[in-house]
């Protein structure tokens, strides 16, 4: 596909994730997950939470993982008045390497197995003035970075988690975005370069989104054979608080126009995490509501995936366990 066709082809597919068919899952399809260790990132708030909500529904236990030990604290109440089920808190600031090793080390003293880790937490269209504790770009820092090292150096659990689990694989979902079809990656801009304070907030988002989905794809080819799943998705235009940087008339535009309930929101990756068909879709990218999609087509470039993978290695030297 030429150039045009494949910029057209790019632009047609995320819209025409705006207003998808009416899903054919539900929640109510979702297996009983008594034994089942889960970490939701972001978790006390927006997709997180609901998704949080659902797995403490069908007996998980579940950490939800973030910065604000007060936020958690009042949605692990309000879950447990919710569900009677009580969820934990995993400290974590997605935004600084040491905090991620930390996190991780404070988990894996704490269990020996991980069987479904939702890389969902997510920040969009911050000021470009922010940047993480280590000196990336916050939102790639926080959005690919982050969650790639999380997910690294949890993979013991998770390989520890195919050997209980029922269906004997262990998951790794990553929460991407319809922006995944704006951006390729300029190597350039993800720390705070000249070349990156020139890029809007909006490209750097849509950059970080499409780094998802080559990670994804990446973890997935690296650990297929050990029984890892992972799949990448888009959740859908939902209205959460990650349109909080946002002006107010912007996200009252959106919120008419475009933007769908987090009921909805949750389908995709619940879907990915915890469905038996989903395991045929390891390495692949869902669409809402809990479809097979295709993202753009440098997303399948294995030379990019293999660069990606090896400048993350890079940056965490000195940051291992």
């Amino acid at each position: 596909m030429g150039g045009a066709a494949s910029n057209l082809w790019n632009v047609w597919s995320a819209l025409s994730q705006f207003y998808p068919p009416k899903p054919q899952f539900t929640v109510d399809q979702i297996p009983d997950l008594s034994g089942r260790i889960i970490i939701v990132t972001g978790g006390y708030s927006g997709l997180g939470y609901e998704t949080v909500k659902v797995l403490l529904q069908r007996n998980a236990k579940v950490y939800i993982a973030g910065r604000s030990r007060e936020k958690a604290q009042k949605a692990i109440a309000a879950l447990k008045q919710q569900t009677g089920k009580e969820a934990l808190f995993l400290e974590l600031n997605l935004a600084s390497l040491a905090s991620i090793k930390k996190a991780a080390q404070e988990f894996l003293g704490k269990e020996r197995e991980l069987h479904i880790l939702f890389n969902n937490a997510g920040i969009m269209w911050p000021p470009k003035d922010l940047l993480t504790e280590d000196g990336y770009d916050l939102q790639w820092g926080t959005n690919v970075l982050g969650h790639w090292y999380l997910t690294e150096l949890l993979m013991p659990a998770l390989l520890a988690g195919v050997e209980t689990s029922p269906d004997h694989h262990a998951r790794v979902i990553t929460t991407s975005s319809s922006g995944a079809y704006s951006r390729t990656i300029d190597w350039d801009t993800l720390k705070d370069t000249p070349a990156r304070r020139k890029q809007s907030a909006e490209n750097l988002y849509y950059q970080s989104k499409f780094g998802n989905v080559v990670v994804a794809r990446q973890v997935a080819k690296r650990y297929a054979d050990k029984g890892i799943v992972s799949i990448s998705l888009n959740p859908g235009n939902i209205e959460t608080d990650l349109q909080r940087h946002m002006s107010p008339l912007g996200r009252s535009i959106m919120k008419h126009t475009i933007l769908h309930p987090t009921s909805y929101g949750i389908l995709t990756q619940l879907f990915a995490g915890t469905m038996p068909e989903a395991l045929n879709y390891n390495g692949e990218f869902l669409i809402p509501w809990a479809r097979l999609g295709r993202c753009r087509a440098e997303a399948y470039d294995h030379a990019l995936g293999e660069r990606l993978w090896k400048w993350l290695e890079d940056e965490v030297k000195g940051h291992q366990l």
